[in-house]
């Protein structure tokens, strides 16, 4: 599994930048008193790094919620290259990226605490990290339809499909869920809706 996101922060030898250490401390704060309750200077104060450090990058939270989400999404969404044939590595980094998206602490915590800062990206436009998702997608859907294994169609219109579907599962998964019906058995059931629409 690749990352969309290459040479991360993580893994690189470079010491980290002052936006960096800002989003960790953006990310840290909103782990700890959530979204609304967590300032620009908050965030200064968590990095170590000056006001000013702060404003001649972000105008505001928004901004700044913005690049964290970007980042930390972005470090999310793998491209499975596992699979049997192009299809099937589709599916799997469908389901596998949806997977990983309900349990990143941070995705947790805004749906539990800041909800309505995920309904501009869902009601009103994409995001950044959903642009960089859909290119990776319809790159996969053309290698499939390609190779013979996703079906013929407008690969825009059959990404843009996937990324509606998976979008129910990560943020309402839970809500269907009953004594004999789990997330896991959901996830499975994804992963049979996404094979049947995608076979030739």
């Amino acid at each position: 599994m690749t990352s969309l996101r290459h040479n991360s922060d993580e893994t690189s030898a470079e010491p980290r930048s002052a936006a960096d250490l800002a989003l960790d401390a953006a990310r840290e704060s909103i782990l700890d008193v959530g979204w609304s309750r967590t300032t620009l200077t908050d965030v200064a104060r968590r990095a170590g790094v000056s006001r000013m450090t702060i404003y001649r990058r972000w105008s505001d939270m928004g901004t700044l919620l913005a690049d964290l989400m970007t980042r930390e999404w972005s470090d999310l969404v793998h491209v499975d290259s596992t699979g049997a044939d192009a299809r099937e590595r589709l599916v799997r980094s469908a389901v596998g990226t949806v997977q990983a998206v309900r349990a990143n602490p941070l995705f947790a915590r805004i749906v539990e605490v800041d909800p309505e800062r995920l309904l501009p990206y869902l009601l009103e436009r994409p995001g950044r990290s959903q642009g960089l998702v859909l290119a990776s997608v319809v790159a996969q859907v053309e290698a499939g339809q390609a190779s013979g294994h996703v079906r013929a169609g407008d690969p825009q219109l059959l990404a843009r499909s996937i990324v509606l579907a998976c979008h129910g599962f990560t943020l309402s998964a839970r809500t269907m869920t009953r004594p004999g019906v789990s997330v896991a058995a959901l996830d499975a059931e994804l992963a049979a809706l996404l094979e049947g629409y995608l076979r030739p």
